[in-house]
């Protein structure tokens, strides 16, 4: 067998048995097919399965040389996990990253939005525009809920559990969560769909999507960072934002008004709590403030 074929092989297993998200099977992927342009161009090797430490070194060094540390440890990590697998699968006996150590990389604070930055955004919105009405649901919903942009764009109206408070998100790894919804939000939504969803004409197959483009097709990822840029320009924020920002800026507004770090992690869909860690270093004022109401020693 060839990479192609041991590649779609890992691709499926990522995805049936890992129950990986779609994007990261492209990025694990890509690195692989990175990895597979470098041979061709220095080596002689045609699979994985002979493949030496050395020349993965070597593709290690050039690739450091072009990406930033952050972009080579995923590749590592990717790596990594394709060498395990053909481990799992007795293709291999060894895997010759096993020696190879990932760069040290510090961990990158998230950008924040305040609310007062938030409201100016939203209300620069065009509402005389049909997608304007729109564009404020989604940034309602991804400011209100802390949702992933691929959560948002994949919502459903089946989703929607207003008359509990609550929505459910399918996140990473198909893992399903329910997360509490606010009555601005659902009117926000309500609005949507019914002065605006109601009259497109939508295409067969997203009957059952709750935010649609003018064409009556599910919005693309890059279509929701496009709306948020130009929101920026047209008030002339000079901080770098995206829809993952109103997500971090859900988790610190929520932890500035005392939200235990639990609740948060379960909202967000965090696996592990050590990742919602990294909201804790925006707000140190708030921690003391917590020490001195609540421990008694203060």
């Amino acid at each position: 067998m060839n990479w192609s074929t041991y590649i779609k092989s890992f691709q499926s297993y990522l995805k049936i048995e890992r129950g990986m998200s779609a994007n990261t099977i492209d990025n694990y992927s890509f690195d692989l097919m990175r990895l597979v342009h470098f041979l061709e161009e220095n080596s002689s090797v045609d699979n994985p399965i002979s493949i030496k430490e050395e020349m993965i070194q070597q593709f290690i060094y050039a690739v450091s040389k072009e990406v930033k540390p952050r972009s080579q440890a995923r590749i590592i990590s990717g790596l990594k996990s394709f060498f395990s697998y053909l481990i799992l699968e007795d293709y291999r006996q060894d895997n010759p990253m096993e020696l190879i150590e990932t760069p040290k990389i510090g961990r990158k604070l998230p950008d924040t939005l305040s609310v007062k930055e938030i409201d100016t955004l939203i209300a620069a919105i065009d509402l005389s525009k049909d997608e304007g009405e729109r564009n404020r649901a989604m940034l309602e919903t991804l400011y209100g809920c802390g949702l992933r942009v691929s959560e948002l764009i994949s919502l459903k109206i089946s989703d929607l559990f207003f008359d509990e408070g609550f929505i459910k998100i399918t996140g990473k790894g198909n893992k399903q969560r329910f997360v509490p919804i606010g009555n601005a939000t659902m009117k926000y939504i309500q609005l949507y769909r019914t002065q605006i969803r109601t009259h497109l004409s939508i295409q067969k197959g997203h009957e059952d999507t709750l935010f649609l483009n003018r064409r009556g097709r599910q919005l693309t990822r890059a279509m929701v960072f496009t709306i948020i840029k130009e929101l920026a320009v047209k008030i002339n924020l000079t901080k770098t934002i995206s829809p993952h920002t109103f997500r971090h800026s859900f988790a610190t507004h929520l932890l500035e008004n005392g939200a235990d770090l639990r609740s948060i992690q379960l909202m967000l869909g965090h696996e592990s709590i050590t990742t919602t860690e990294v909201y804790v270093h925006l707000d140190r004022k708030h921690l003391t403030q917590v020490v001195n109401q609540f421990h008694p020693r203060k």
